[in-house]
């Protein structure tokens, strides 16, 4: 199976159409719903995170890392960023825009149905993104 991670990406860095067709861009990739790190989030979920994400970045960049298919897995690593001027979600909380540069390194454990993404476990570096812009104060090694 040869994933287009390109066409993957793309939903998350590129502007998506108007009304039901950005729904139907992810449908096009997703299944609905899709299992995202084991929450059920259809359509709809995925268009507005997507939205958030492009209004969080402007001049948004990405650049993939690496690609491993293994029968109906892929796993994706990435980078993704550009320069923050809308809220960022993390798990901290959002990270107001700052203006400056953020990037964040993620990894996207896939499941692909029927040429479809089913499941995603997604982990990234917030963390790195968040002390990269002074938002969080990392302890130096005693």
């Amino acid at each position: 199976m040869a994933f287009d991670v390109d066409r993957l990406l793309r939903l998350w860095t590129e502007p998506l159409p108007g009304g039901p067709a950005a729904e139907e861009a992810f449908r096009a990739v997703y299944t609905d719903p899709v299992t995202v790190n084991g929450s059920a989030l259809g359509a709809a979920d995925l268009v507005a995170r997507a939205r958030a994400l492009q209004q969080a970045f402007t001049d948004a960049q990405r650049q993939v890392v690496s690609v491993v298919e293994d029968g109906d897995r892929v796993a994706v690593a990435f980078r993704m960023g550009g320069r923050q001027v809308g809220p960022l979600a993390t798990s901290a909380g959002p990270l107001a825009p700052t203006g400056r540069h953020v990037e964040l390194r993620v990894v996207d454990v896939l499941t692909v149905t029927g040429g479809r993404i089913s499941d995603v476990w997604m982990v990234a570096d917030e963390l790195g993104a968040l002390a990269a812009v002074g938002a969080v104060a990392l302890v130096p090694a005693s």
